[in-house]
Order: structure tokens, then sequence, then C-alpha cells
């Protein structure tokens, strides 16, 4: 068990560097085209912080393990807006570009409702997955036209230092990209395998350990982003990151492991009754919370707090069938739920009055 411990940790340090050589080389590639910091924050940025769950995922598919591979993506994407959003928005409030609002977090929300219809039968198949790989490619080349379009809302002006430094030749950059990938690929394995064992030791089953520790662990690297681009004043990025590493989880893992596997990604009951829909509940209360003001406010910061919380107790409790999981249900039911439909309705509906007081129209 303690050699399993230790790989563990070394694999999650590999996913954590591997990633940092990534986004590191592969931001600096994507800033001499001149691209934004949203769209390299949706595009280059998302990739890479993303990195570690594709390559775990892989693995893990082709291990057999479709609990873990979607445990991981599905855990991923509650921890990348609650947790990560909410500790960078209580550090500093979060400036929301438009364009997030307008196109990037409501395709996010169609892309989460579309996995749940596929995952409706009790398998994702190779078609469903190329479905979902080529709206990611189409997404992706309409964001690097968009961005080649000058648009003076969404351009940002990139440091003029940025191509001159002493070392900062694209073979370089490039190297950065191809050993972070190698990273990756020998941390995701050691981490894999290890999670497996601690599944198996502990008793509980793969999809709960690829809900909680894994999807934390490989998050690590849109953590460490998200939280320094904040402190940094980079906070297009931060939330650029977050969406698109959700749009990445979903339709690049889940989409090229089910398009390469040879058998379908089996999708199981607890899946589709709880995990999916807290997805798809937290991808949605995104929205209000982000247009209003395009700020998002510590308050908010702290609501996502206390929403993850509460994801992982209730994990925790179904798993080790706490006595106090009936009650922690009804709470949830009963309170917990119902207050928060009722505060994203007054917010939604108090920040349409105030725009279209102030504007005489909503834009």
């Amino acid at each position: 068990m303690v050699a399993t411990i230790l790989f563990f940790i070394a694999g999650l340090l590999l996913l954590i560097g591997g990633a940092e050589l990534l986004v590191r080389g592969a931001s600096k590639l994507a800033a001499r085209l001149g691209m934004s910091s949203l769209v390299i924050g949706l595009t280059v940025v998302a990739f890479g912080t993303s990195a570690p769950e594709l390559a775990i995922s892989m693995q893990s598919g082709f291990a057999g393990e479709s609990d873990l591979l979607l445990g991981n993506v599905i855990g991923s994407n509650i921890f990348n807006v609650l947790l990560i959003l909410g500790l960078s928005a209580i550090i500093t409030p979060l400036v929301v570009s438009k364009k997030l609002i307008k196109l990037d977090v409501p395709f996010m929300i169609v892309v989460s409702i579309v996995l749940y219809l596929f995952a409706l039968s009790g398998s994702i198949n190779r078609i469903e997955g190329i479905i979902l790989f080529v709206t990611l490619l189409i997404y992706l080349g309409y964001l690097v036209y968009d961005s080649q379009q000058n648009n003076p809302e969404e351009q940002e002006q990139l440091p003029e230092d940025n191509s001159r430094q002493a070392g900062d030749h694209w073979l370089w950059h490039l190297f950065f990209v191809v050993a972070g990938l190698g990273l990756l690929v020998l941390g995701a394995r050691w981490l894999v395998d290890s999670a497996v064992t601690f599944a198996e030791y502990l008793g509980l089953s793969s999809l709960i350990i690829g809900l909680t520790i894994v999807a934390a662990g490989t998050s690590l690297p849109e953590v460490a982003t998200s939280i320094m681009a904040s402190i940094k004043g980079e906070r297009d990025m931060a939330v650029g990151n977050i969406v698109g590493s959700n749009l990445f989880n979903m339709m690049c893992i889940v989409g090229l492991t089910a398009t390469v596997l040879p058998e379908d990604i089996s999708v199981a009951d607890g899946v589709l009754a709880f995990d999916l829909p807290v997805m798809i509940a937290v991808s949605i209360a995104c929205l209000p919370i982000f247009f209003t003001g395009n700020v998002i406010a510590r308050w908010e910061g702290v609501l996502f707090l206390i929403y993850y919380l509460v994801f992982t107790t209730y994990l925790i409790l179904t798993a080790s069938q706490h006595n106090l999981l009936p009650l922690f249900n009804a709470a949830m039911i009963w309170f917990i739920l119902p207050i928060t439909v009722i505060t994203i309705i007054i917010i939604s509906v108090r920040e349409f009055k105030h725009r279209t007081y102030r504007d005489g129209e909503f834009k």
C-alpha cells in the first residue's frame, strides 16, 4: 500500500508538471498568432489543463474502467465550476466576457444535455463519440476564425516582449509541448493504476474514486491556472479556462475516447440518476450568475464552494451508506434545492429588469 501511495503522488506530480510544460509552450505558440486571452483560455490553456483528464480517461478506457473514465470527466466538470471558479471569485471578483455569456456558456449547457441524452441508452458508442469530437473541431475553428477578426471587444493587447525574450524560439515551445505530453501519459498510467488499487482496498467503487480523488487530482492544473490568472488580473483567462476545460472534457475526452475504444463506454445507473444531472445543473447555474453585472461576485464564489462541499458530502454518505443519508437527502430536496432555484430566479429577474430600465433593451 505504501508503494501505491507513492505511485499515486508521483503520478499527480507528473500530471501537474506535464500540464505546466504543455500550457507554457502551447500558450506562447498561440500568443504568437495574436489570439486574445479569452480565446487562449478557451482553447490552448483549456486543452493543456484538460490533458490530464484525457490521459486518465484513455488509460481507464483501455483498462475497461468505464466508471473511472466517466467519473473523472463528470467530477472534473463539477469541480471546475464549483470549487475552482468559487476560489477564483473569492480571491478577486471575476469579470465575465459577454462572448462567454452569449455563446460559450450556453454551448456548454447544450453539450452537457446532449451528453446526457447519449448516455440514456446505457452506453456511449463510436458514432456518438465522433459527433462530439467533430463538434469540438467546428467550435475550435469558429473560435480561431472569430479571434482573427480583431474584434475590439475581445482582443487584448499581448505583452510586447512576448516574442523577443531570450530563449523564446518556437522550437523551445514545441519541446515543452512534447515533453509535457510525455509526462502526462506516464503520470496518467501511474495515477489510474494506484486509484484502482485504492478503490479495491477501501471497498469503494471506481465511480466514487473518479468523481472525487482522481477528478480533484487531474483538475489541479485548472486550479493553479485559474487562481494564478485571477491574481495576475487575467480574469478572462481564469473564466475561459474553466468553460473551455469543461467543453474539452465532454467533447474531446468522452468523444475521442468513445471513438478509439474497441467497445462502447458503459454508463452506470448512478451516473444517469445523479452525477450527470448534477453536472447539467451546475452548468445551467453558471448562466444567471455569469450575466449578473458580468461579474462573478465573492458571495457567489462562496455559494459555489458550499455547493461543492454538499456534493462531496453526498458522495461520501452514499458510498458508506451512512445513517445520515436519508436526512441529508430530505434536506437537499426540501431545503437546499428550492432555496437555490428561488435565489437564481430572483437574481435573474432583478438583473433583467435592471438592464431593461438602464439600457432600454436587454443586451
